[in-house]
């Protein structure tokens, strides 16, 4: 960072936009800034319907500052950093996290809530959790938006809950103990700031795979569930989920995207149990999350209660019910950063895709197909994430079509859109482009070639090829 704490010290001393929302009227307060520039430069994006949007190169080079406070006292609880996507050790000063606090609480003994601020260069969102912890993050990466950063303190928090408890952290006893229960959720909450492979975090959709063999794992999950006794059952790939029981799918947001991305960020072990708290279906009861590989890479993970104990897992119950499925488990193992089988008919523009079931909140993200064209796959999961930022933001509904009860507002809705970037010469520029359709969104990231007169075709018909796997 170019100056040290320049930027930060300026943020606190220069708030660049208050979004202050009192009796209903949102207010806009605006400051100069001092003329300072850092980081990469973004890339111009054109829309199809006319007018310019950032596209940046999210991660790179930028930074993200996550601070966890006590809101009553103000004692910071944990700081956790990162550059480039990678942790970091920097940490803020404590005169900048006073201030950071400080402007927060200010507004709240008004009645005023202040959410998020930007300045040139760093984007900072505020959030409170049950009147107890205040969670600040900030981020100078280019193109970063504030859904994204929302969505992260709301994962951030859920992380907290599963590790220690609601109660814990709604009712703060003893400082100092807290923070020392709150170290075993670092690594988690680190992979959040950093440059994953899974896109969960922000769309709050669990992660999904489509193995070759699906019906007979299902089949093979179902029985081995049903003869332990276990209603929460799931087979992971890399934190993505490969099959699942119906108890397991039930799981409510967030635990249902935490429980994968927890497997997926621990080192790898032949047997785990793992107390943990379910932040929506149980935030004060513990429950025991066993996992069991099946093979390095691939996981059986069960929720469950003080019964079984990990070492009374039947050896032969395993045997019996996985063995006879050797093979379909092997074919799993490249489905983590792929997604879909070798051989599943993609059309060869396509660089990137990410299909999201709206209602049973599971998507399917890879940006493996044609590798060895175009940009990184670093760089294609950024584009992606960015454009999901957007069109979530801006173009689309939270909410699936088919919820939507007036009809004028859903002739309104806007079913497609595209971004081209870089030049407007024909035949250069990525495409981009967002289409939804009843319950499902799909997003594909598709290469120059690409005509965009034919960009909804192709999207539409992705789309009805990828509808029964999701």
């Amino acid at each position: 960072m170019e100056g040290g704490n320049s930027v930060v010290y300026s943020l606190a001393s220069h708030l660049a936009l208050w979004r202050l929302r009192t009796a209903g009227r949102l207010s806009v307060i605006t400051t100069k800034l001092p003329d300072q520039h850092w980081g990469p430069q973004g890339v111009i994006a054109r829309h199809a319907a006319g007018g310019w949007v950032q596209m940046g190169e999210e991660g790179t080079g930028g930074s993200v500052h996550l601070l966890c406070l006590a809101a009553s006292s103000g004692v910071p609880l944990f700081c956790r950093s990162s550059r480039g996507g990678a942790p970091s050790r920097q940490q803020l000063p404590f005169s900048v996290i006073g201030s950071l606090n400080g402007v927060h609480m200010f507004g709240q003994n008004l009645e005023v809530q202040l959410s998020s601020a930007r300045t040139k260069d760093t984007t900072v969102v505020w959030k409170s959790f049950h009147d107890s912890i205040t969670l600040i993050v900030l981020s100078s990466e280019e193109g970063t938006s504030e859904l994204k950063l929302e969505r992260l303190l709301q994962m951030v928090f859920g992380a907290m809950v599963l590790f220690v408890g609601l109660e814990e952290l709604t009712n703060i006893r003893n400082v100092e103990r807290l923070k020392k229960e709150l170290r075993a959720s670092y690594h988690l909450i680190d992979s959040f700031l950093g440059d994953s492979e899974l896109i969960g975090d922000l769309t709050q959709c669990v992660d999904c795979v489509i193995p070759p063999e699906g019906p007979i794992l299902q089949e093979a999950l179902s029985g081995f569930a049903e003869a332990m006794g276990i209603g929460f059952v799931s087979l992971m790939v890399s934190g993505r989920v490969v099959s699942a029981t119906e108890g397991w799918w039930r799981l409510g947001t967030p635990e249902a995207v935490l429980l994968p991305w927890l497997v997926g960020s621990l080192p790898p072990q032949a047997a785990r149990d793992y107390p943990v708290y379910l932040p929506h279906g149980s935030p004060t009861v513990p429950h025991r999350l066993l996992t069991l590989t099946l093979l390095p890479g691939l996981e059986l993970c069960l929720l469950c209660g003080p019964r079984p104990p990990l070492s009374q897992l039947d050896p032969q119950l395993l045997e019996r019910w996985w063995q006879p499925v050797l093979d379909p488990l092997r074919a799993c193992l490249p489905l983590g950063p792929r997604g879909l089988p070798d051989g599943f008919p993609l059309h060869k523009d396509i660089l990137g895709l990410l299909l999201l079931h709206l209602e049973l909140k599971r998507c399917l993200f890879t940006v493996e197909p044609l590798r060895d064209k175009g940009p990184s796959p670093e760089q294609r999961r950024r584009l992606l994430r960015h454009f999901y930022a957007l069109v979530t933001s801006t173009h689309f509904p939270p909410e699936p079509l088919d919820k939507v009860e007036d009809d004028v507002s859903r002739a309104q809705l806007p079913r497609a859109c595209y971004l081209v970037l870089g030049p407007e010469e024909p035949g250069t520029g990525l495409r981009l482009i967002a289409l939804q359709l009843g319950l499902r969104l799909l997003l594909l990231l598709l290469a120059p070639q690409s005509p965009t007169h034919g960009l909804r075709s192709l999207a539409t018909h992705t789309l009805h090829t990828l509808s029964p796997l999701l």
